[in-house]
């Protein structure tokens, strides 16, 4: 209810006298369109108005949309808020009957696992809807989360260069594009060995896009890849971002991967960091927190090198080595 002066209820008939003006109140009063604002003590005149009133919104008649809600509705969608909040479902009401009719003629369509654009244009004919528009809101309202549409997300995709297929193998991860070339260059010029390991593929992650590639490891990568015998290494730069980059990897797939520092790489990079006097600076805004998970992969002799170069706000990037090294 809105609240309003008599003063401002009469603007409009100023030119009555005051028994017409009375009246007038008085009429809306018996409507029920008004309501005396008791605490605001009447106008001093006979007869009396009181000085404020509130105003009563008129209640708007649902009724057809309970019906509807009530008895056309999939089993899937709770109706509970929609019941309890028929003005909003008025707002959403056409794409809530999408979703209903999709659920009602089309829920085996379920049963095969879609991407999320995919499965957004099927329903509402809007490939973002379900991503970028009102879709996540929608589902919530009707007692649903994505998971029960049976999707997945895309990602960039898994940039890989497979030499040999034989399992088990080791495969390595390299946060940079620069040395997944070079090392893809140097494997296809007949070697087999990097850094005295066999490497049957290498991975190009991109930084810190290898976290949501692997999430779709199972969708993406070849058969052989996902054989549970692999070694899976993983390199990047000497730095904070570096660091965890690899730590996030490790972490977020151990029920599935082992994943581990590739410990001949490092320990290359440090070596021919010692020969030069000064290495760059660390770049600016890196996330410093880091555990101890990496190091606890060397031993006591490199993880003082590497953190000597740390503390000094030094990084050594994996250009540092090249097709000589490896």
């Amino acid at each position: 209810m809105k609240r309003i002066s008599l003063d401002d209820l009469l603007h409009t008939r100023q030119d009555l006298d005051y028994q017409e003006q009375y009246e007038y109140i008085m009429k809306l009063l018996e409507k029920g369109q008004i309501k005396p604002v008791k605490a605001s003590k009447s106008n001093g005149k006979k007869p009396a108005l009181y000085r404020e009133y509130w105003m009563v919104e008129e209640q708007k008649d649902y009724s057809n949309y309970i019906e509807e809600i009530k008895y056309t509705f999939s089993t899937m969608i709770s109706v509970d808020y929609y019941l309890a909040h028929p003005d909003t479902y008025e707002k959403d009401r056409i794409w809530v009957l999408m979703l209903n009719e999709y659920l009602k003629k089309h829920a085996d369509a379920l049963l095969t696992a879609e991407s999320l654009n995919e499965r957004s244009f099927e329903i509402w004919h809007r490939e973002k809807f379900l991503d970028r528009e009102q879709g996540k809101k929608i589902l919530k309202r009707c007692g649903l989360n994505v998971e029960a549409l049976n999707v997945y997300r895309t990602t960039e995709p898994l940039s890989y260069y497979t030499h040999t297929r034989n399992t088990p193998q080791n495969i390595l991860i390299l946060e940079n594009k620069d040395p997944f070339f070079s090392m893809r260059n140097y494997l296809l010029n007949g070697h087999t060995e990097i850094f005295g390991a066999e490497i049957g593929t290498l991975i190009y992650g991109a930084g810190k896009g290898i976290i949501r590639s692997f999430q779709d490891f199972d969708l993406c990568a070849e058969p052989y890849m996902k054989h549970p015998k692999n070694t899976i290494y993983y390199f990047g730069d000497m730095d904070y971002e570096g660091i965890g980059i690899y730590e996030n990897l490790a972490e977020k797939f151990r029920s599935r991967w082992k994943i581990i520092p590739f410990v001949p790489a490092y320990q290359a990079m440090l070596g021919k960091a010692e020969q030069i006097i000064e290495l760059p600076e660390t770049k600016e805004h890196q996330n410093r927190n880091i555990s101890t998970q990496f190091f606890s992969c060397f031993d006591e002799i490199m993880v003082k090198k590497m953190e000597a170069v740390l503390d000094k706000d030094r990084y050594i990037p994996q250009e540092i080595l090249n097709t000589a090294d490896f």
